[in-house]
């Protein structure tokens, strides 16, 4: 409201030095408190601001707080896992988990039940086929992944399969050119098969909250991402502050408010 809460201007405020408000930000010391709720359900992924600085954050989708975040150069399965660990040595019970659809991740989180977000599949399908392809097949599949979380199980997965026995021959269309010297030509449209794919291979993550719902699973990261977005809206606040002071600033954020 008023001033830029500079160093300068604190000093003012609070009758003190500038060295003392420097010492006293310097000398803050983040402290990870242990949710009292131990059985949760949860939802894991990382934002990044910039290149080489991200925030891991495992939240309770049920009451909204930070269970677990870590700061990373990118995430690994092994990052998620050890959030999951600490989880578990500290009492909790994890009865279902929402991610991004990392490879690999659901098996190294078993027997935990895993829900892929939807949104996040939606983006990848997009990312294959753009905004406004050109294709018929394309442009139909498209249409169909983004009302994915509109629809029910069995009516996404009936117009899925409806879907492909129409586009069958497109899908899997090999270039015909005699001198290609590959022993099997390479798929006339790589694009739109890897689209079909991705969707074929993540298809029984994307309605684990179906099938299972007394896990309370929610169908996407919804949530993790309106965290995110306050995080990095409170952050842009301080333009060019330093990464170390960056850290303290989030870590004392999340503490009392997530």
């Amino acid at each position: 409201m008023e001033g830029k809460q500079t160093l300068e201007q604190l000093a003012i405020r609070y009758g003190v030095n500038e060295r003392t408000i420097r010492r006293d930000l310097e000398g803050m010391c983040y402290v990870r408190k242990i949710a009292r709720y131990k059985d949760v359900t949860i939802q894991m992924d990382t934002t990044y601001w910039g290149k080489g600085f991200g925030l891991m954050v495992i939240r309770d989708v049920l009451r909204g707080n930070v269970l677990w975040h870590k700061y990373v150069h990118h995430e690994t399965i092994a990052q998620y896992v050890e959030g999951v660990e600490w989880l578990k040595s500290h009492g909790f019970r994890i009865y279902g988990a929402v991610i991004d659809g990392m490879k690999g991740l659901p098996r190294a989180l078993w027997p935990i039940h895993v829900q892929m977000c939807q949104f996040h599949q939606m983006l990848i399908v997009r990312r294959y086929l753009t905004q406004e392809p050109d294709l018929d097949a394309s442009h139909e599949l498209l249409n169909l992944v983004n009302m994915i979380t509109k629809t029910d199980k069995e009516s996404f997965i009936g117009a899925f399969n409806e879907w492909y026995e129409k586009y069958r021959d497109v899908v899997n269309e090999r270039v015909h050119d005699k001198r290609i010297k590959r022993k099997t030509p390479p798929y006339m449209r790589p694009r739109l098969r890897s689209a079909y794919l991705s969707i074929k291979r993540n298809m029984p993550l994307l309605w684990t909250f179906y099938d299972f719902t007394q896990t309370g699973l929610p169908n996407t990261n919804n949530g993790l991402e309106g965290l995110f977005s306050d995080l990095k809206t409170k952050v842009r606040v301080h333009r060019g502050i330093s990464r170390e002071h960056r850290k303290k600033l989030l870590d004392e954020y999340i503490k009392r408010h997530y």
